[in-house]
């Protein structure tokens, strides 16, 4: 991922150009032999590449097996399965179980940042050459990626940074316990956030304690998920992690502390736990989600890109398992994951309607009467009037319309993320199934086999989702929240591929607009989505706070000037 990113373009070989008389003599001499070689191994690379470039499932995971892969290869291969080289060299960053870098990149120098924008640009255009003619402009816009403006994962902390964590690293007086809780993408903010506050209180951070989930009733805990060994050894420069308190602290029981306000700064972290963490030496704290301030100095913000990008690496069995099964949605082409929004508490909690049938709206309404302190936010606001603002999940119609004028065709792959749809799937999936007939998940894809040893195991499933929508070609989200949000920087960061957020909140009158031709329809929500695709965004204090969903400027650079 990030260490592909970082390597040089790609060049062709460049023969130099001999006199006529250097092998003209009776015997080959010596360099004429080393020559020949040369040109040979030259030629033998170039082939390679091409070959490569020509046929994706070449670079797709091996370990897929052929049994569940031979009904899948009785379908008729796309006509876009042959990949473009932009879209083969993005995949190639994402595949081969390297999700994240092992080795954080290294800064450009400026011929071969020149280089690697003269080699994109015409990859880009070698991609719309090798389209087809059997697809549509619409069909070939939708497959096709933004300008990732040369922008590529680059953490380089400052020097006085460096010089502090040699001297937090050495001691072993202040220890930091945290419970992290919620579903999977909400535990991953939680640890994110820990070990920011481990650096900023000075403390070693005990691994995290993952709480059960009482809504899937998951007792997964952090090496269940994630890769143990891998978080310490990727964050031991900045902040040691432990696997558990000293034989010193083990009989002290600290006291839990939830009171952390909503946006807390680094004064206030300081200020109200510096003293308790140096005389006591422990501090548990819990409850963390959007806890800590999200406007921190660039070093910290670095900090955080490292753990989300680099150290929360999952567990084998889970990678193993993601890699198989975007190999099997690469195995026919290109696809396009979702993420959907449909399950019951989604309904509830957001204040609108799944529009299922009158049955199954009264079930929501019912739901939502009897625990009103599930409403989120705009209590006072009804369904209509949420609607009109952009705060409901997209429907499964409204979904199939938008993809449809965003210029997906019928024959599109599509894989699709999210928990139990409200209604059960035959229902609530069917408008989506009926426009876009190849429609799989993690269920259809996998044998029963594969699936068991996360049964029960909620996080562990929506970490493989996680896999398989981060390696998509193309991704949307259908509706906010911490999934969509941390795909977006996750996806930015792997060179800035095609993520699609629906604009709810102007394209929503269009939608209820019963009498505008469909050519109109379809040329307006184009026009709506055209700054909302992936392509690179600076990172805000105000509109978009998150380095996680935004990693440039602390994340990503262009060349080494723009390092802090």
């Amino acid at each position: 991922m990030g260490s592909s990113a970082s390597a040089p373009p790609l060049q062709q070989p460049v023969i130099s150009p001999r006199k006529n008389s250097f092998c003209s003599k009776a015997h080959i001499s010596l360099r004429c032999c080393w020559f020949t070689l040369l040109t040979l191994f030259a030629c033998i690379s170039v082939f390679k590449f091409l070959l490569l470039t020509r046929n994706p499932s070449s670079i797709t995971n091996s370990s897929s097996s052929s049994s569940s892969s031979s009904s899948r290869d009785d379908h008729d291969h796309l006509h876009y399965s042959s990949c473009s080289p932009t879209m083969m060299m993005r995949r190639m960053m994402i595949s081969n179980n390297n999700i994240v870098p092992t080795e954080l990149p290294l800064p450009l120098s400026s011929m071969q940042h020149q280089q690697q924008q003269q080699q994109q640009q015409g990859m880009r255009s070698s991609s719309m050459r090798n389209l087809t003619g059997s697809m549509s402009l619409e069909e070939q816009e939708f497959w096709h990626q933004p300008d990732d403006l040369g922008f590529r994962p680059c953490i380089q902390f400052s020097k006085e940074f460096k010089q502090e964590s040699a001297e937090l690293i050495a001691q072993r007086a202040k220890y930091l316990l945290v419970v992290v809780n919620g579903g999977l993408n909400q535990q991953r903010n939680q640890i994110v956030d820990a070990v920011i506050i481990a650096r900023i209180l000075g403390a070693n951070l005990v691994v995290p304690i993952m709480e059960i989930n009482q809504i899937w009733q998951d007792e997964s805990e952090f090496g269940d998920i994630f890769d143990v060994e891998h978080f310490k050894e990727m964050l031991k420069d900045d902040v040691r992690v432990v696997s558990a308190l000293p034989s010193t602290l083990l009989m002290y029981k600290p006291m839990e502390e939830k009171n952390m306000p909503l946006n807390a700064s680094l004064h206030w972290l300081r200020t109200h736990y510096g003293r308790k963490m140096s005389q006591d030496g422990v501090l548990l704290l819990s409850g963390l989600d959007s806890r800590l301030a999200k406007d921190l100095p660039s070093d910290l913000q670095r900090l955080r890109c490292k753990v989300a990008f680099h150290a929360l690496k999952f567990t084998a069995p889970i990678q193993e398992l993601g890699d198989k099964l975007a190999a099997r949605m690469w195995s026919q082409g290109s696809y396009l994951a979702v993420h959907l929004r449909l399950e019951k508490d989604v309904w509830v909690r957001t204040g609108c309607l799944p529009r299922l049938g009158k049955e199954l709206d009264e079930e929501i309404r019912i739901e939502r009467r009897r625990n009103p302190r599930l409403l989120t936010a705009r209590t006072r606001m009804g369904f209509t009037q949420r609607k009109l603002a952009g705060l409901c999940p997209l429907t499964a119609a409204e979904l199939v319309r938008l993809l449809k004028a965003l210029g997906a065709a019928e024959r599109t792959r599509i894989y699709w993320a999210g928990g139990e749809p409200f209604g059960g799937k035959q229902k609530a999936l069917e408008p989506i199934r009926k426009a876009f007939p190849e429609l799989h998940n993690k269920d259809s894809l996998a044998t029963a086999e594969e699936l068991m040893p996360f049964k029960n195991k909620a996080s562990s499933l929506a970490a493989i989702d996680y896999l398989v929508c981060l390696k998509s070609d193309v991704f949307l989200q259908s509706h906010g929240g911490n999934f969509g949000h941390l795909m977006h920087g996750h996806r930015a960061y792997t060179g800035h591929r095609k993520h699609i957020v629906p604009n709810k909140r102007q394209m929503i009158q269009h939608f209820l607009n019963t009498t505008m031709p469909t050519a109109e329809f379809d040329e307006t929500i184009r026009a709506l989505h055209t700054d909302s695709i992936g392509q690179p965004v600076q990172r805000m204090s105000k509109s978009n706070p998150d380095v996680l969903a935004y990693p440039v400027p602390e994340c990503m650079c262009q060349n080494p000037t723009q390092l802090s």
